[in-house]
């Protein structure tokens, strides 16, 4: 038998490198905790070779003195707590102490710092956990961390990190969550010399959201605010129909700390239960803030593990906060008829990325060059008169029509050029000399309207004098600079809903097609109802309700079932015989790890004895879940499809009348039991745009 040995420093050191320092992303995000609890405003990240050769992480924060940037890098050293009883109350990202000596064990780093009371700065070089170097040096206030050649000296852990690509993923969606959990924080994120991302900093959690997922996610997005005595939720969580096939756009943090818990994911997704298809999964971007002594995060060096005091009243808030940010608005999806014909884009001046400076350095630009403004020149945009698509719709006469029509405005335009106010305006508008603005207006004016549009005008009153009349340009004009301002509405933003009581009377039942869908018109909105989902989701939640008010009724077994339970399961039942008991159970132990069922629960809702015994003891080993509909709500929604009406099946009006008023009465209306849409709908607007009337 070998004897036991006492490890030497170095190898100490290496081992626990490995529980901090997974790959280079692990190191980017202990380095940019730092950052974030020095108070930065503005953090710079940068990689070359997916973090392996170098990693530049530069920050505007408090900085480090030269005397203490030792003592940094000693294992256990940190300035975030002093004693055990600062444990219940972190109010930092980091805390223990390892993050500095760890990646210095396993890398060659250099540290330069700087404190704002300082004259000078100071630079630190230590390399696989041995010192080299401490230097005064110039340099500007905060602290730039240099990481090269990662596992440089433990090369059986440099041979298992994932290719360059890979692991600059990795880090990209690192700084995709600090950048969503601190939005009062400038990010820059450069690979191998090209931006990546660069947020703001302007407290904008949309802004970043639009910065990182783009336009399609941050415009359908429901506001999340909530309040209680320990916890505070605010955020954004996303509609149905951008739901993922995977938890990726599952991001919630608390005290901006980003973590994994089971308990919120559990209840976020269960508050979508009914919105989203089955397999499917949300978006939500929720920050959580709760006092210390309610959570503990010293569960694992990564720090991406809590702990809650009171779990329950933790899953209850949040599913709480999120039904009813999904249940207060209209999820019925606003569909359209196809894609429009897309108008050239308008050429618009590029900034290259290495021309803006990093955000920390415009403080200090502005303080030694002051503030500059460089006027960028203005820019000649043309149109063509008419689209591609538009020139071969407009062919034959209809186009010799359209083009009379133009040769009429080109003249009235001329008469009207001496309109000082007119001319103003376009010379405004174009910033272009009268002549050529006017020309590129008249084009612009001749693409959006139609060769048939007529003006209306209003009578003058007779004792009024006679204004003169306005030319389609400056009507065109007139009306649309308001429409410009105005915010395009959204569907769920309606004061008057379909699905509301209120509306029934003013709901007009067109009828039928395809003996599957009905046809509904609701003010300037038109509705399609799926008969069979909308039947089926009405179904689902008449079971439901039955399941909940109805006291469960106990069969007796003959002979009685005997199963054997592992040790585990073994204690699982133990700990909770009486809710098997409330569900119509009745179990004794018959000997060793083997029990007897002698009745069940009358209505097994599709599954055999066994089974549906099984299946409730995995929800409790899994979640611990003593929610009964969740062992059945599959079932009960299976069974709910397999009884409402079928497409290809003809209802009667009456039917369908019938139909929609238990419809209102629900809580989401909007989706079948398996994430179906039960109703789409259209605007008027949306159909006179296919139909020329507008544009």
């Amino acid at each position: 038998m070998r004897k036991i040995a006492v490890l030497d420093q170095n190898t100490i050191d290496k081992i626990a490198a490995g529980e901090v320092v997974e790959r280079p992303s692990s190191v980017v995000k202990e380095l940019v905790e730092n950052a974030i609890d020095a108070g930065a405003t503005a953090v710079t990240v940068e990689i070359t070779d997916g973090g392996k050769k170098l990693i530049r992480i530069t920050d505007n924060g408090a900085g480090m003195e030269a005397d203490q940037i030792p003592l940094a890098f000693l294992r256990h050293a940190t300035s975030k707590i002093e004693k055990v009883e600062d444990l219940e109350h972190i109010a930092s990202l980091g805390f223990r102490g390892e993050a500095l000596s760890s990646i210095a064990a396993v890398s060659q780093v250099e540290l330069i710092t700087k404190t704002p009371s300082a004259v000078s700065g100071s630079r630190y070089i230590i390399e696989g956990g041995v010192e080299h170097s401490l230097e005064e040096l110039g340099a500007p206030d905060g602290t730039t961390f240099l990481v090269r050649n990662l596992f440089y000296n433990t090369p059986a852990r440099s041979k298992f990190l994932k290719a360059d690509m890979t692991e600059a993923n990795y880090i990209h969606t690192l700084m995709e969550q600090l950048a969503l959990s601190h939005p009062e924080i400038s990010f820059k994120y450069i690979q191998n010399k090209q931006v990546k991302l660069h947020t703001s900093g302007n407290y904008s959690v949309k802004d970043v959201i639009y910065s990182v997922y783009g336009r399609d996610i941050a415009k359908a997005l429901l506001d999340v605010e909530v309040e209680n005595s320990f916890m505070k939720i605010t955020g954004f969580v996303g509609k149905p129909v951008i739901a993922r096939g995977n938890r990726s756009f599952e991001n919630y943090y608390i005290n901006g700390r980003y973590v994994k818990n089971n308990i919120i994911t559990k209840a976020i997704e269960n508050a979508y239960r009914g919105f989203l298809m089955q397999h499917k999964f949300p978006f939500v971007s929720l920050r959580m803030e709760m006092e210390g002594n309610d959570l503990d995060v010293n569960v694992h060096p990564a720090k991406r593990e809590v702990r809650f005091a009171r779990e329950q009243e933790v899953y209850d808030v949040i599913f709480e906060a999120v039904r009813n940010a999904l249940t207060r608005r209209e999820m019925i999806p606003k569909v359209s008829v196809g894609p429009d014909v897309k108008q050239p884009c308008e050429q618009t001046s590029v900034v290259k990325s290495s021309q803006v400076p990093e955000p920390f350095e415009n403080k200090r630009r502005e303080q030694l060059y002051g503030s500059r403004k460089e006027a960028l020149p203005p820019q000649k945009i043309s149109k063509p008169a008419f689209s591609k698509g538009e020139e071969e719709l407009f062919s034959g006469t209809l186009r010799e029509k359209q083009k009379e029509d133009e040769q009429k405005l080109q003249k009235e335009l001329q008469i009207q050029k001496e309109s000082p106010k007119l001319e103003q305006e376009i010379l405004t508008e174009s910033n272009v000399p009268a002549e050529p603005a006017e020309t590129e207006y008249l084009k612009e004016e001749q693409q959006e309207l139609p060769a048939d549009t007529e003006v209306l005008r209003e009578p003058a009153p007779a004792e009024e004098p006679v204004q003169k009349e306005l030319t389609p340009v400056e009507t065109a004009f007139e009306e649309r600079e308001p429409v410009k301002q105005e915010e395009p509405k959204q569907l769920e933003l309606f004061e008057e809903k379909l699905l509301a009581p209120e509306s029934r009377s003013r709901i007009q039942l067109i009828g039928q097609i395809f003996d599957t869908y009905w046809l509904v018109q609701f003010e300037d909105n038109f509705y399609i109802i799926d008969q069979h989902a909308a039947h089926e989701k009405v179904y689902y939640e008449r079971l439901v309700k039955q399941f909940r008010e109805h006291s469960i009724d106990s069969q007796y077994l003959n002979p009685p079932l005997i199963v054997s339970l592992s040790m585990q399961e073994e204690e699982i039942l133990k700990s909770n015989q009486e809710y098997f008991r409330q569900f119509g159970f009745e179990i004794e132990h018959f000997g060793g790890r083997e029990y007897c069922i002698s009745a069940v629960p009358s209505d097994l809702y599709g599954f055999t004895e066994e089974e549906l015994f099984l299946e409730m003891l995995d929800r409790l080993e899994a979640d611990n879940s003593k929610d009964a509909l969740d062992v059945v709500a599959s079932r009960i929604a299976t069974m709910a499809c397999k009884a409402a009406v079928k497409g290809n099946h003809i209802m009667s009006e009456q039917e369908a009348e019938k139909l929609i008023d238990e419809l209102l009465t629900l809580e989401n209306p909007y989706h079948c039991p398996h994430g179906r849409p039960t109703i789409i709908a259209m605007t008027k607007t949306e159909l006179e745009k296919k139909f020329k009337r507008i544009v």
